[in-house]
């Protein structure tokens, strides 16, 4: 039988331009060991990437105004908030989606992300507002494979320590017997991608068991059911950071959607790497 024990370490703030590695380096050091798994949060790496748009600055198209004022608002709020069993606190907070702001994030992702991912409630192709500040979104990272082998790499050479190495997403995956599937672009091989929302409809309508989404792994090939146990289990041992929404965000900080800066998140404790080991019995 085998059993997974998982540490979750707090760092500062990854803001961009930080050197992420030299971050993962110091907070691993004397932690690990052989043959551990590293999870690594894709948007702490891509926010300190620089790899974020600034959604104030977007100019919203007719398409966008629609999806931000009728498709979210009506379809979202009392249709397929309902088919997929959202609380009635979401099912609200659909109902009153912001136009303006809402119209350029759609903006954002149409551009991004393509019109099935638009039609998301949020997450759109991996696109996120949650723990960045302002008008800030994160976009997903295109190079996540290389990413990880750098990181790998470097825990080798300046830890002694062989270790694997997984880029997840919070943006989850879906089972269906044996059969992975997830609305989000680009996951590990293993895992089927399609249907921007419809996929995610289809997961949350059927109450199907669900887990976050490792994107790449570097020094193994685990198959996708391990793999996704391993990112559950960093998942549930990191929690939500500063809200699991951008909504709970900025509850969280009692400002308005666009209120929250880049001092209130310093602030609180941020948990983007976890430490899963294997222990078989």
């Amino acid at each position: 039988m085998t059993k997974y024990y998982a540490l979750a370490l707090t760092t500062s703030y990854w803001k961009p331009g930080d050197n992420y590695t030299s971050k993962i380096i110091s907070a691993l050091e004397g932690k690990i060991e052989n043959g551990d798994f590293v999870v690594v949060s894709e948007k702490a790496i891509s926010t300190a990437k620089g790899n974020i748009v600034d959604e104030s600055t977007i100019e919203p198209s007719l398409n966008a105004r629609v999806i931000a004022r009728f498709w979210m608002r009506i379809i979202w709020g009392y249709c397929l908030g309902v088919l997929c069993h959202f609380g009635q606190r979401l099912l609200r907070r659909l109902r009153q989606y912001p136009v303006e702001s809402g119209s350029r994030h759609k903006q954002v992702a149409l551009q991004y992300a393509g019109f099935l991912q638009a039609l998301m409630f949020g997450s759109e192709g991996g696109i996120d507002g949650s723990n960045l500040p302002y008008s800030y979104v994160s976009l997903p990272l295109n190079d996540a494979g290389e990413v990880a082998q750098e990181i790998r790499e470097q825990i080798l050479v300046k830890l002694k320590r062989n270790v694997y190495v997984i880029i997840a997403d919070t943006d989850k995956t879906y089972k269906f017997r044996n059969f992975f599937f997830t609305p989000r672009p680009n996951p590990m091989k293993g895992i089927h991608s399609f249907g921007g929302y419809t996929a995610y409809v289809m997961g949350r309508m059927l109450k199907l068991k669900k887990s976050s989404t490792p994107l790449t792994v570097a020094g193994c090939n685990p198959q996708a059911n391990e793999a996704l146990k391993i990112t559950n289990i960093a998942d549930k041992a990191r929690g939500p950071g500063s809200g699991a929404t951008v909504w709970d965000m900025a509850a969280r900080f009692q400002v308005e959607v666009n209120g929250v800066s880049w001092e209130m998140l310093s602030k609180i404790r941020h948990k983007p790497l976890v430490i899963v080991r294997k222990n078989v019995r």
